[in-house]
């Protein structure tokens, strides 16, 4: 499968190709152009197109020469969108003309010119639609690229969800947050607005930079803008090429919302993905560049249905085609199928005998291995749906001795916390430790107990307000061990 996403002047290509042990086999390629690739969304040139993904291809390697199903990812200004709630008493089987007459009376959409599809999701008893439309025009130029390049459109897909799917694991199902995703490269910084549920109606947000920008106060400038609308950002997730020089303390501190480095999520929450990527170069894989690309393969996973090339029925309610079968092909077959099963079976057990583990090469600069997360004892287990790595802590040291926040920050970190702000509290003369939790988070306070008993044998409680970024914050005092 080829995941290509194009811009104005830019391709990125990467190449998957399953394994015998199913595992993906992984190429990849990017060039930024001199020329316009496309220009207002449009093709400017088929024949040029066609040769810019020619050349991609050939950087992939002969291998990937042979994948011919392609998966287009556009940003988002090539699709019409638009976001709305479906009433209760509306019935089910009702569902798609509601969508349909939806998108012609309040989004203006030509229902019969255009290619869409949509994602629903319940939250809080209701469902929230997301429809995408695509010009049907503007899909025959790229239709026409690929028929010179031998190649199958398999679907195309808004680099809005491919961002989204990155760190969707990482919401909170009881809790509905805005979300700033922002790339980051030398000469580039855009994003786009979400909240739990997906992509906010807003356009896209991109800025050219220059050699003297200041990114952060671009970026606090920009959450203040939004701020002003009535967009409260909660989060800001960073990705890009630039990113993996952030530290995220500091960057949260200077542009006053909590930041999430991309390079920190993927390993703890997309793992499994992760480990299903075989890189076939002896150079890392840059995820942070490729981050639309790797995000398009986990929509793909997880939303096989979804397709804007065709015009179908809502999903959930179509009836579903049973496959005929040819019995007496079935049988003429079946001792050749059982001798491949039979060989293919002895050769992932040959394999596996040998490794445990594979080797996956990815570019992610100073990243440590996670400490496996010890077992607390059972009475010290809060909720299950809470993970260490999921909590926002901040450690303010008002105990008077330079350095006990950062200490304490690398005892916690070792249990597999990973948000983790550092600073001193407003006075040094604390004797008591005090441990400040908000209160729909009060079930942290059990993994607190059971990490810190060795260092914090007793600490007073103190409700947080529910206003501030961290979910708990815990300021040290002279008793801290």
């Amino acid at each position: 499968m080829l995941y290509l996403f194009i811009d104005s002047k830019q391709i990125k290509l990467i190449c998957l190709r399953k394994s015998l042990l199913g595992q993906q086999e992984l190429s990849f390629f990017e060039k930024k152009h001199e020329v316009n690739l496309l220009n207002n969304n449009q093709v400017v040139d088929v024949d040029l197109l066609a040769s810019a993904i020619k050349d991609g291809l050939r950087g992939l390697g002969s291998a990937a020469i042979k994948e011919k199903e392609v998966v287009l990812i556009l940003s988002q200004e090539n699709f019409q969108f638009f976001r709305t709630e479906i009433p209760a008493d509306v019935a089910p089987s009702a569902i798609v003309s509601f969508i349909k007459d939806k998108a012609r009376a309040s989004a203006s959409i030509d229902i019969d010119n255009t290619y869409y599809d949509f994602l629903i999701k319940d939250y809080d008893n209701k469902k929230q639609v997301a429809f995408f439309a695509f010009d049907q025009e503007n899909l025959k130029k790229f239709k026409e690229v690929m028929k010179l390049l031998d190649l199958k459109l398999l679907t195309i897909i808004p680099e809005s969800l491919a961002y989204f799917k990155l760190f969707e694991k990482t919401l909170k199902k009881d809790k509905k947050e805005i979300i700033f995703y922002v790339y980051y490269e030398k000469t580039l910084l855009k994003g786009y607005l979400y909240d739990s549920l997906g992509l906010l109606p807003e356009q896209e947000w991109s800025l050219i930079l220059k050699d003297k920008d200041d990114v952060v106060k671009i970026l606090k400038e920009k959450v203040s803008q939004f701020s002003a609308e009535g967009l409260k950002i909660n989060r800001i997730i960073l990705s890009g090429p630039e990113s993996e020089k952030i530290r995220q303390d500091t960057f949260t501190k200077a542009v006053g919302a909590w930041t999430n480095p991309l390079k920190r999520i993927i390993p703890h929450f997309y793992e499994d993905y992760l480990k299903l990527l075989l890189p076939q170069s002896q150079s890392q894989f840059p995820i942070l560049n490729f981050d639309v690309c790797f995000g398009a393969f986990i929509f793909i996973q997880e939303n096989k249905e979804f397709s804007i090339l065709k015009r179908k029925p809502l999903r959930a309610l179509t009836t579903p085609s049973w496959p005929k079968f040819n019995l007496s092909g079935i049988f003429k077959q079946s001792w050749f199928i059982f001798l491949i099963s039979f060989l293919a079976s002895f050769i992932f057990f040959i394999l596996i005998s040998r490794s445990t583990d594979n080797f996956i090469n990815f570019s992610f600069p100073g990243k440590v291995t996670p400490t496996p997360t010890p077992i607390p004892s059972p009475t010290a287990i809060p909720t299950p749906s809470i993970k260490r790595e999921m909590i926002k802590l901040k450690i303010l040291n008002g105990s008077g001795i330079a350095g006990k926040a950062g200490e304490l920050k690398e005892i916690l970190s070792k249990n597999n916390y990973q948000e983790i702000l550092t600073g001193n509290a407003e006075s040094f003369d604390y004797e008591t430790s005090i441990i400040q939790i908000k209160k729909d988070k009060e079930n942290i306070i059990g993994y607190l107990k059971e990490d810190l008993k060795d260092y914090l044998p007793s600490f007073k409680t103190e409700e947080l307000k529910s206003d501030e970024a961290a979910d708990a914050v815990i300021i040290i005092g002279k008793d801290f061990k």
